[in-house]
C-alpha cells in the first residue's frame, strides 16, 4: 500500500532523563533503531527530577553505550517535546513501558502530545523481560547501597558509577 502521507516517518525521537542509562534503555534503543532509519535519543537537559549525573555525563554514557549503532544520534533536549520533535522533522516518539504501572503516566503524556501535535504518534515498546524491572531510580538506589551494577547498566556506564562512588567517599 503506497504511503500517501506527506510526512516522512523514518525518524523517531526517544526522549528521557537517562539518569543513569540502564540495560532497559539500551534494549529499547537497539530495537527502535531496527524500526526507524534515524533515531534521536533526546537527553532531557532540565528535568523536574533531581538528577545524579550531569547532562554531559548522561549524554556521554548514552553515546558510549550506543556508539556501534550508526543510525542513532544522541542530542540534548529542553523545552516542549512536540516542538523538539517537529524541529527535527520527526513524527514519532518512542516510549518504553516496563510494567503496567508505567501505562497510566505514559498514556496521559501520549494523549497530551497528541492534543498539542496531532501529526505526532507515540510508539510504545516493551523491554525484554529480563530488563522489565529496571528503572533509573532503582539503579540509583542500588548504586548508593554499593551493590554490583553489572546486571543493571551497560558496560560503559559502570565507569561513571564508579567515579560517582569514589567522589562520594
Amino acid at each position: 500500500m503506497p504511503n500517501n502521507n506527506r510526512h516522512c516517518r523514518h525518524t523517531a525521537i526517544y526522549p528521557g532523563t537517562f539518569d543513569p542509562v540502564t540495560l532497559g534503555h539500551e534494549d529499547l534503543v537497539r530495537r527502535a533503531a531496527l524500526i526507524f532509519d534515524q533515531l534521536t535519543v533526546a537527553v532531557v537537559a532540565h528535568s523536574r527530577k533531581q538528577t545524579m549525573f550531569t547532562l554531559e555525563e548522561r549524554m556521554q554514557m548514552m553515546q558510549e553505550t550506543l556508539r556501534d549503532i550508526p543510525n542513532v544520534v544522541v542530542r540534548p533536549f529542553d523545552g516542549l517535546l512536540v516542538d523538539y520533535v517537529h524541529s527535527l522533522g520527526a513524527h514519532v516518539i518512542v516510549r518504553g513501558l516496563r510494567a503496567f504501572s508505567d501505562f497510566e503516566y505514559e498514556f496521559q503524556m501520549a494523549l497530551t502530545n497528541r492534543a498539542l501535535a496531532p501529526d505526532i504518534e507515540t510508539l510504545f515498546l516493551m523491554p525484554q523481560e529480563q530488563y522489565s524491572y529496571i528503572s533509573s531510580s532503582t539503579v540509583r538506589e542500588v548504586m548508593e547501597a554499593g551493590a554490583e551494577m553489572v546486571r543493571f547498566v551497560p558496560q560503559p556506564v559502570l565507569r561513571y558509577i564508579e567515579a560517582r562512588r569514589l567522589k562520594s567517599e
